[in-house]
């Protein structure tokens, strides 16, 4: 019992992790309209950017901050440089996905050139382990859990209390006449890549912090959970995307302790093809809803 319960604890942990970045694939989705491939990529680069950071002697946490501003900007760029100019040419939404693909093959193989093939650690302290209503997580997994508590919160309150939120979902729900009610929502899409990005980047470091080893097909492997979760949760919910990704932690991480530890993939993949079968929207979005950004 007690070792499911680690597994539980764990799969929370890597949930809450996982979170961060599934809210900022879903919202980047909703608001901009180009299901972004590229994310995972990107996850890559913060972690190796972070990984460089701490190995020169830089505190993990001043380290993320770094990290998430520096992603968040080339998140901005890669919107501004790539996909605003196919929108505008009137990419259709397969080409803008053969796009994010095409980025982020490029971006993957640019940081295995760079950074090379082998697997790094950041071989950071995980702390003592605390008890918690039979969760036994480590010091640095609370931590996790708490920063992805607090920008979620965060996240919740820009969305609903204010002004910019208010333009977010209206960019989300329609462009053209958010555009005629004054919205400027060229800077509201610019904030959002900005915002999305730096959430990309927190996410990418905080996994690669707590991962064993990693290598340059970091981003691609846990692309493929939040993805998952985003499934679930339908896209662009946000707080769906939070709740999926718990829901995708936890039962990988019980796969795994019930059974051979590759079985989180495989859960992860069954899960996906279970939402797409049986509700292709996700369980939490609206029966009519299939793209902007639902509060």
């Amino acid at each position: 019992m007690s070792g499911l319960m680690e597994a539980i604890g764990f799969g929370l942990a890597s949930g809450a992790v996982l979170s961060i970045g599934s809210v900022g694939l879903t919202v980047q989705f909703g608001v901009s309209g180009v299901f972004n491939l590229a994310y995972g990529s990107l996850l890559t680069v913060s972690a190796f950017i972070g990984y460089w950071l701490v190995e020169q002697g830089l505190n993990l946490w001043v380290a993320m901050v770094v990290v998430s501003v520096a992603t968040g900007v080339l998140s901005l760029m890669l919107n501004r440089g790539i996909y605003v100019p196919l929108q505008r040419r009137g990419a259709s939404p397969l080409t803008l996905i053969v796009a994010t693909l095409y980025v982020a093959t490029f971006i993957q193989y640019l940081v295995a050139l760079i950074a090379g093939d082998q697997q790094v650690s950041f071989a950071l302290q995980a702390g003592s382990e605390r008890s918690f209503i039979g969760f036994r997580l480590t010091t640095l997994q609370i931590e996790f859990i708490a920063l992805a508590v607090a920008l979620m919160l965060a996240f919740h309150l820009l969305l609903t209390a204010t002004k910019l939120g208010r333009a977010l979902r209206a960019t989300a729900g329609n462009r053209t006449l958010a555009r005629a009610c004054g919205i400027r929502t060229a800077r509201v899409v610019d904030f959002t890549w900005l915002v999305t990005g730096m959430m990309c980047g927190a996410a990418g470091l905080a996994l690669a912090a707590t991962t064993v080893a990693f290598d340059f097909n970091l981003g691609s492997l846990f692309l493929f959970y939040m993805v998952a979760a985003l499934l679930l949760g339908g896209a662009g919910h946000p707080y769906g995307a939070m709740l999926g990704a718990i829901v995708i932690g936890v039962s990988s991480q019980v796969a795994a302790f019930y059974g051979n530890p590759q079985l989180s993939d495989v859960v992860a993949f069954g899960i996906m093809v279970v939402i797409l079968l049986v509700r292709p929207r996700g369980i939490f979005s609206h029966s009519g809803a299939t793209s902007g950004l639902e509060a």
